[in-house]
């Protein structure tokens, strides 16, 4: 049976986008994702990160720290009482990539990549799922993936619903 998931981008949704953030040290939570993912964990969405890491590709760090760095967030949601179901990520940059991470990928955002390999790994219903993210190229991959509520945070953009805080999501739910 196809289930819904909420689906967030990770730099800008979940922590304060600093630039190419890899280490705990420069991961600041945004207030009330905690919150939303508790939200939803109850109402039995799965969670599912959607993220481009070009900075794996530009060699500013390797998927060995943004695993150890994805590992540390999801605990810190455990800590407090949520669960990340899964975590996708694109490290391909065409312009910035350097060796093998120099390339166009199905899974960068604006290309609704990651969302549908979600999809078929977890049987997700997008007519029933929401996305929440803050740059236009989220919002053009949830479109393209026609994931049915997209909100937009701190933006606005056609068939969006523009937010300011992520506790505005949870009656969405």
């Amino acid at each position: 049976m196809s289930r819904a998931a909420l689906f967030l981008d990770r730099d800008g949704v979940i922590n304060i986008d600093l630039g190419y953030v890899h280490k705990p040290d420069n991961f600041h939570f945004i207030d009330g994702i905690f919150d939303l993912v508790n939200a939803a964990n109850q109402k039995g969405y799965l969670v599912i990160i959607v993220t481009n890491q070009a900075g794996i590709g530009r060699g500013y760090y390797s998927e060995k720290e943004f695993n150890l760095l994805t590992d540390w967030m999801r605990n810190k949601f455990k800590i407090n009482y949520g669960r990340i179901d899964a975590v996708y990520f694109c490290p391909f940059h065409p312009e910035y990539g350097i060796g093998s991470y120099k390339k166009e990928s199905n899974y960068r955002k604006p290309a609704p990549g990651m969302f549908l390999k979600a999809r078929n790994d977890f049987d997700i219903d997008f007519t029933k799922s929401i996305l929440i993210g803050d740059k236009i190229s989220d919002i053009k991959a949830g479109i393209e993936a026609k994931i049915n509520k997209i909100f937009f945070l701190n933006g606005s953009y056609k068939s969006t619903i523009k937010i300011r805080s992520l506790k505005e999501i949870i009656p969405f739910l």
